[in-house]
This record gives structure tokens, C-alpha cells and sequence, in this order.
């Protein structure tokens, strides 16, 4: 049976979501179902759509009956995940021939890499990049010549902008394609400790390049479950993979196989074929939902709490921060994978992976089956591990092989999800609870206030971080700079609270997936630049309190007091020049509030 809390949320977003999920499915079905009209195209139309292909793709594209797959791929050789999709429209024009298909580059959407840019000024365009690749996909799709959508796309905001993007194209049968892992190189342990000790100046730079290299050293995905690693959890659980292709490493005779699948499987889902799968029937109240409980369940990218709300808006669905809260009050930690434990993907796969994590979240009534997904069936088709036996794609019964990375839902890690709210008066945010020991869920200390991450290393770096303190850095929200992560910060941090100091982070920015084991509230709305933040008003010395496990955000300040401070507004106008940041500054500030996804949508 499904569990109440569960069921209770997901008609809560249903009640709240009517009016904006009907419109949305009434714009869909105006197109539902209508295959492609390549032939009533005026003659010049179709003469752009096949000048450049062979004669037989020529007489295929002309022809109604055939499916046209459309590709909007991320690739790009600079960023390792997604390095391997160099190939694959290749791959994809000719398994989709043999399926009596066409395939074709529908168009390429931007993909940066928040590893190189973390702590560099081009992080300030990360978040923002997510709603270029939305628009990016609209108008790859926008020649109106595609009977289905595969999208090739893995990392940070390349796959929730993907998929917003083609939700405004719901009525096309879509499917995600991933590439995989990169090989485990050195256990991430050893790569954060090489890093703390660096902050801390016992080892110089070349001896941090050598771990660094060593730990980023493949193609694929980084392999510490950060948000690129969460997506792909994320696809799993919304059905938009064929089952148990999340994990899987790039350039092996697995990863072609499932690969083939894929194109073979969104032929079937056109609306010439016998599987008619619209990506709106797909994404819908319950599969939203169990988007977040697999986030909860996983101890996810706290990225997705802005991306899920985002995604959902897309369909005409809305969540708030209360639904994750709630959910996240029964839904179980089922695994310890890095940063939450000391496990990698690819140890997290081998060891059963995201079969085994569905099947116990359907078991234990945390996950709605009675979705649809690219297979056309209920989730239950999803808790099946992928392999090859002579040769062939087979698909497994779940397993459990590591009871160090896997529970069963049955005897979690923990009763309760690896994210949380905190709330008080200084507002909303989020942390990753689930990353943090025990010990360092509670700090009660004085502020210290940042305007700049730099400023927050500067004055590490002169030794006036030795003490508790809670580290406020203010104007890193989404209409201040663009919301950079902030994961540069951490072995600084690390440092001090391996020193023994109480030190914890609150800041209206982001974190990666990768937060790690400092206590944190980030996220946090309102942001500084908004009339109403309370965050803006934080000074020296004030007593902020931060307790992870009751959920409590708070400055001990009068309030009489801290109601009549006037803030004085920081001047961000560095923040919009330069690094092509002068683009975006009309995205910057239309962007919706932190809780709302940060998105101009």
C-alpha cells in the first residue's frame, strides 16, 4: 500500500496544480497524437529538411509512415560526461534505420562544466545556462519535422534544461540518453583530504594537482553522487531511461547496448508505431513525486530542489519546499554513496544500484507504480539491473550485493530523507542532511559576514576564522549574481571544523551535490537582494543558530530590533560585466525565488 504521507503530498500538488496542469494538457492535446505532416510541407520546406542527407534518407524523411527521430545533444570533448556522445548520432541514425526510422541532429544545446568553473567567475552563469538549454531545445525542435526526441545530455543544469525545454514539446514521445561514469580513479576521501590540507598549507599545488588528475582522469560523469550523478537517478525514477541505464560506463559493449535500446524504444513510442508515449503523460503529479522521494531516498544533489520545482512548472505542476519536507519525514535513506558515505557510483551500481533502490521504494509504498514511462508500463519495469548475457541486453531481478552502500526500506541508514527544510526568521532554506555527522548538526555562534567567497578565504587565510562562527554570505541568490555554487568554500571550512571549531555555512547560494560534511543552510529565500530578506540584516557577532535535526533556522536578535535595521544594499554591479554576464542580466532579474526554482519560466 502506498505510504499516507506519500499519497497525502501527491494530492496535495494534484488539488493545488489543477488549473496550470489542465491548460498545459490542453496545449499538448491540440497536437496529441498528429503525426508529422512532412509531406503537406510547402516543396522548399522539405527540400532544407533532407538537402543534406543520402538518397535513402531522402525517400525515408519524405514518407509519413516512417518516424523522424530529432536529436538535441550537449555534447561537447571539454566536459568528460559528456566527451562520449561524439558518436552517437551516428549510432542513433543507424539503429534507427533499421527500425524503419530517421534520425537527425535536430540541434545542440550549451553544456559548461561546473568542476572547471567552481570558484571562478564563470560559475556566476551556471544556473542561468539551465534556462538557455531549455530555450536552446525549444528551438531545436521548433522545425515542427519530428515524430520523437532523444536527448543526450547528463550533467548539472544540461538535463533539467533539457528536459523543460522539451516539456513545452510534451506531446512528442521522448527519452533520455546518458553516458555513464567515468572509471573510479582515487577514492573521493582522499581527493577532499588532499584538498583540506592544501587549504591548510601543508601540501602545495603540485601535490593537489596529482590527486585532482587522479580522481578526474576518464571519460564519464565525476563519480561522487553530485547532481550530474542525480540526474540520472532522477531519469531512472521518472521512467525516461530504458531501465538501469544510469550507471553504466561509457565506451563498453553494455553502454552501446542499452544505447541501442533507446533508439529502438522511441521509434515504438511515435505515434506510427504500436506505443504512443507523449513525454506529457509521462511527467505528470506522480511521477514528480517520486522524483523527490528518489532524491530523499538517495541523499541527493540539493541542486534539485531547485530543479524539481523548476521541471515541475514546466508541466504545469507546482512544489514547494513543504512537499520535500514532508516527504522527507518518512521516505528512508536507503544509501551511502560519497558524499553521504564512502562509496562511489560505480560502487553504488555494482552493488545493485538503482534497481535495487526502486524496487525497495515500491515494496515499501514510497514510489507511485501506476505511472507511465518510455517502456509504456508502471515503474515496477524500472527495478530491473541491465546486463548482457551471450551478447544480448537482459535485464535482472534486483540485488543487494553491499550491505555497506544498500538498506532495505525495511532497515534504512535512516527513518527519514537526506534532505531538509529549515525555517525561522531569517527565511527558507535547504540542507543536505544526510552528508553531516551527527555532531555537527547543532551550532549556536556568532555571524560573521561575506558579501564575497573570496573575502570568506581571505580572511581564513589570516587566521580570523579560528573560532565558532557561522559563516553568513550574503548576495550569492539568484538575482544578486546568478547563484553560483559555493563549493570552493568547503575545504577551507573542513579545515576549521577539523580544527575543533563549530562552524557552519548559511547563505542565499548554492552548494553542489558535493556539500559535504559542513552543517549548512543554503538556498535560503528571501535572498539578500529582495526588499524583504531577512538574511540582508544578519551583522557581526549576531548569534545564529543552526540545528539540522529539528529543522531550525534562526537569529537570536530582538525583534523589535531586527525588524527597524535598514540594509544596506551591496553593489553587485561587478557581478554583471564581464565573462558575457552583461547577457544575462535581464534573465538575472526576472529569476523566481530559490523555494520557486530559480527560473524565468
Amino acid at each position: 500500500m502506498l505510504n499516507k504521507v506519500v499519497e497525502q503530498v501527491t494530492q496535495r500538488i494534484i488539488e493545488r496544480s489543477k488549473v496550470t496542469r489542465e491548460a498545459y494538457l490542453a496545449r499538448m492535446k491540440q497536437h496529441y497524437g498528429k503525426r508529422v505532416q512532412r509531406s503537406q510541407l510547402a516543396c522548399t520546406n522539405l527540400a532544407h529538411v533532407v538537402a543534406a542527407e543520402d538518397n535513402k534518407t531522402k525517400l525515408s524523411l519524405k514518407t509519413i509512415e516512417n518516424p523522424n527521430i530529432g536529436i538535441v545533444t550537449a555534447y561537447n570533448d571539454m566536459l568528460s560526461a559528456h566527451q562520449p556522445y561524439y558518436r552517437y548520432p551516428e549510432l542513433i541514425k543507424e539503429v534507427a534505420m533499421q527500425n524503419g526510422a530517421t534520425a537527425q541532429v535536430a540541434g545542440g544545446v550549451p553544456a559548461m562544466c561546473d568542476g572547471v568553473t567552481q570558484g571562478q567567475t564563470g560559475m556566476e552563469l551556471s544556473l542561468l545556462s539551465r534556462e538557455v538549454i531549455a530555450m536552446s531545445t525549444a528551438i531545436s525542435l521548433s522545425h515542427n519535422v519530428f515524430d520523437g526526441v532523444i536527448c543526450l545530455g547528463i550533467c548539472d543544469k544540461i538535463v533539467p534544461g533539457l528536459l523543460i525545454g522539451a516539456l513545452t514539446y510534451g506531446y512528442l514521445p521522448t527519452i533520455f540518453i546518458p553516458s555513464g561514469p567515468m572509471p573510479s580513479g582515487i577514492s573521493n576521501k582522499e581527493k577532499t583530504e588532499t584538498r583540506k590540507l592544501f587549504a591548510e598549507g601543508k601540501v602545495g599545488e603540485e601535490a593537489l594537482l596529482d590527486s585532482e588528475l587522479k580522481s578526474y582522469h576518464a571519460a564519464g560523469t565525476c563519480t561522487f553522487y553530485g547532481t550530474a550523478n542525480t540526474n540520472q537517478m532522477m531519469m531512472e525514477v521518472l521512467g525516461l531511461h530504458i531501465p538501469g541505464a544510469a550507471f553504466i560506463q561509457p565506451n563498453t559493449p553494455l553502454r552501446e547496448a542499452i544505447t541501442k535500446q533507446a533508439v529502438t524504444q522511441i521509434v515504438k513510442n511515435t505515434a506510427q508505431r504500436e506505443n504512443f508515449t507523449p513525454l506529457c503523460e509521462i511527467v505528470n503529479e506522480k511521477s514528480i513525486v517520486n522524483a523527490i522521494v528518489g532524491l530523499l531516498a538517495s541523499g541527493g544533489s540539493t541542486n534539485h530542489t531547485l530543479h524539481i520545482p523548476a521541471i515541475a512548472k514546466a508541466a504545469g505542476i507546482t512544489v514547494t519546499w513543504d512537499d520535500f519536507a514532508d516527504l522527507s519525514s518518512v521516505v528512508p535513506l536507503l544509501s551511502k554513496v560519497y558524499p553521504n558515505g564512502d562509496a562511489d557510483v560505480n560502487q553504488f551500481h555494482a552493488a545493485g544500484g538503482m534497481a535495487y533502490i526502486i524496487e525497495q521504494l515500491l515494496v515499501g509504498g514510497y514510489l507511485h507504480d501506476d505511472v507511465k514511462t518510455v517502456l509504456g508500463t508502471g515503474l515496477s519495469a524500472h527495478a530491473k539491473y541491465a546486463a548482457l548475457e551471450n551478447d544480448k541486453l537482459d535485464w535482472q531481478a534486483p540485488f543487494n550485493k553491499d550491505q555497506n552502500i544498500l538498506h532495505s526500506a525495511k532497515e534504512p541508514f535512516s527513518h527519514e530523507g537526506g534532505v531538509r527544510l529549515l525555517k525561522g526568521n531569517l527565511g527558507r532554506s535547504v540542507t543536505k542532511i544526510s552528508a553531516i555527522a551527527e555532531e555537527h548538526r547543532y551550532v549556536k555562534a556568532p555571524a560573521v559576514v561575506f558579501h564575497d567567497q573570496d573575502d570568506v578565504l581571505a580572511a581564513y587565510k589570516r587566521n580570523e576564522l579560528n573560532k565558532d562562527a557561522v559563516v553568513v554570505l550574503t548576495y550569492q541568490g539568484p538575482r544578486a549574481n546568478g547563484m553560483p555554487e559555493l563549493h570552493k568554500l568547503i575545504p577551507a571550512l573542513l579545515s576549521l571544523q577539523g580544527k575543533g571549531f563549530k562552524v557552519a555555512l548559511v547563505t542565499d547560494g548554492r552548494m553542489s551535490g558535493a556539500t559535504g560534511k559542513v552543517p549548512n543552510a543554503i538556498h535560503l529565500t528571501p535572498e539578500a537582494s529582495l526588499a524583504n530578506s531577512s538574511i540582508a540584516k544578519v551583522r557581526d557577532g549576531d548569534i545564529i543558530e543552526l540545528d539540522l535535526n529539528n529543522g531550525i533556522l534562526e537569529a537570536h536578535v530582538d525583534a523589535v530590533e531586527f525588524a527597524a535595521r535598514e540594509v544596506k544594499v551591496h553593489d553587485l554591479s561587478a557581478n554583471q560585466v564581464g565573462f558575457g554576464r552583461e547577457l544575462f542580466n535581464h534573465l538575472r532579474a526576472n529569476l523566481s525565488e530559490s523555494e520557486l526554482g530559480a527560473t524565468i519560466f
